[in-house]
């Protein structure tokens, strides 16, 4: 069925957060704590399609018990910034790059695909209704959440034929307002984030609910993130709970493991591979093992790790640990690539630098 031309209409709100409340919060508003007045809702059936597109006031959902999505996780979601511009200006960073991304998930969860004029229209009029949510100044931004969920009432495994879909936005304050500091990663040797033929490569809960119990291990050991290794032979570098990796080595090059299917593809991770080449590195993705990472950080081939995710952007790695010993690169602080690669990315979504690539959209 072919898509009607996106187009939503939205609720009267009767009671929004005063400017006060809002400034508030705005003054500290940390991460995914606070939300906006408003978010955005659609539905999906066979029969309609994607219908009823709507910016509403924001409040809680009401699901049956049998509700499909508590029972079979048939569910994806997605994350991005709106950022604020010294003009007042607001801007996305490679949008389209989201609702491909988004696309693909719902293909391997069995759930409609939404097309990317619906999901960039989604987000524009959430924003445009609660504009006055977007810090200013600093590393702060308005973190975008649209998810999609089974939202037909049933009990029985097939797809859903009733699913949601929704934006909700979260005014976030700077992910390292001391500064940016190098974390300790925990090495998980007995669990897998995700396996061959799996749902990896796709932005859905189960994968991180998949990382939790690691996580936990991970920060009982005094580590920040944990870090994965392949399902099939417990080798090779995957990633993060939920960053992508990358390995700076002696020459200036910088590795990062290869996609296979079992690795999610980030919308940051493809933006510092093609910014690391802009500032002159050559940049290889293969598989890279848990002993390359061991050795190269003891013998000095590898002198920086880095990781990067939409939330902290670029975060330098200082040290892998696991039972019985840990792996430093250099002086286990931030490194320069890691720092030049990291200032090149936020300048650019900060509106500071130019954009050679055409990766940010201006919504407002």
């Amino acid at each position: 069925m072919t898509p009607p031309p996106f187009r939503s209409r939205r609720e009267h709100h009767d009671d929004p957060r005063s400017a006060t409340e809002r400034d508030a919060i705005l003054a500290d508003p940390g991460f995914g704590s606070h939300f906006t007045d408003h978010m955005f809702l659609t539905e999906w059936t066979p029969d309609a399609g994607w219908h009823d597109a709507r910016v509403v006031p924001y409040g809680p959902l009401s699901l049956d018990p049998a509700t499909a999505v508590l029972h079979y996780a048939q569910e994806i979601f997605e994350g991005l910034k709106a950022y604020s511009h010294i003009d007042g200006s607001i801007w996305l960073f490679r949008p389209e790059a989201n609702a491909a991304r988004m696309r693909r998930s719902a293909w391997r969860l069995a759930l409609p695909e939404l097309p990317d004029e619906w999901f960039l229209g989604s987000i524009r009029d959430l924003v445009e209704a609660d504009r006055a949510w977007v810090p200013h100044g600093g590393e702060t931004s308005l973190y975008l959440r649209p998810f999609m969920f089974a939202s037909e009432v049933f009990l029985g495994v097939r797809p859903s034929k009733h699913v949601t879909y929704s934006v909700i936005a979260s005014p976030a304050g700077a992910y390292f307002p001391g500064g940016v500091k190098p974390i300790s990663i925990w090495l998980s040797e007995e669990f897998s984030r995700a396996a061959t033929g799996g749902t990896g490569a796709a932005k859905c809960g189960g994968n991180y609910a998949a990382s939790l119990l690691p996580q936990q291990e991970a920060i009982e050991n005094g580590c920040a993130q944990v870090a994965f290794l392949d399902a099939d032979e417990h080798r090779w570098i995957e990633e993060l709970g939920g960053m992508n990796l990358y390995f700076v080595q002696s020459d200036g090059s910088i590795v990062t493991p290869a996609l296979t299917g079992s690795i999610l593809e980030g919308i940051t991770r493809d933006s510092i591979l093609q910014i690391a080449r802009d500032l002159g590195h050559e940049v290889i993705e293969r598989r890279i093992s848990i002993d390359e990472w061991r050795d190269g950080t003891a013998d000095g081939t590898i002198t920086e790790v880095f990781a990067c995710g939409t939330a902290a952007v670029v975060t330098p790695v200082g040290a892998l640990k696991w039972n019985g010993g840990q792996a430093v690169a250099g002086d286990g602080e931030a490194g320069k690539v890691t720092m030049d690669v990291r200032s090149a990315l936020v300048d650019l979504q900060y509106g500071r630098a130019d954009d050679p690539h055409g990766w940010m959209t201006r919504i407002a």
